[in-house]
């Protein structure tokens, strides 16, 4: 007779650095919702950070860094609105737009690699510093 063995899987113990890091990601990634649904890059993140943020504790820093980004680029589009009576608002329009697409991909790509990264330009509302 052979010998039955048994065995329990126990969880790896990077299961949570696994969600973490995908959740932080769609953190990122949500900013960018704007493109499909009107006023989705507002509403989104703050959703997925409402229902994540007791289940993963690690997803606070980068709400930080989405957050304090999502309200220096209100005041930005602000500051172009008021520039376009001098025309140089439609380029800078142009230029926050690029970078509404950009950080938030790289800010995606540095959270899957485990890193928070503070998207350059935000001013500092939320976090260490504030």
């Amino acid at each position: 007779m052979s010998e039955i063995e048994t065995r329990t899987e126990s969880p790896s113990p990077g299961g949570d650095e696994k969600e973490l890091r995908l959740w932080s990601t769609l953190l990122h990634l949500s900013l960018l919702a704007g493109l499909i649904i009107p006023l989705g890059g507002l509403i989104v993140p703050i959703v997925i950070y409402i229902l994540k943020k007791d289940d993963i504790p690690g997803l606070e820093p980068h709400w930080h860094v989405v957050i304090n980004w999502m309200i220096s680029a209100l005041i930005y589009f602000a500051v172009c609105l008021v520039l376009f009576i001098i025309v140089i608002g439609v380029f800078l329009m142009w230029a926050l737009g690029l970078l509404c697409l950009i950080f938030p991909i790289i800010g995606a790509i540095k959270a899957n690699d485990g890193e928070v990264w503070k998207y350059p330009l935000s001013i500092e509302f939320f976090g260490k510093n504030a």
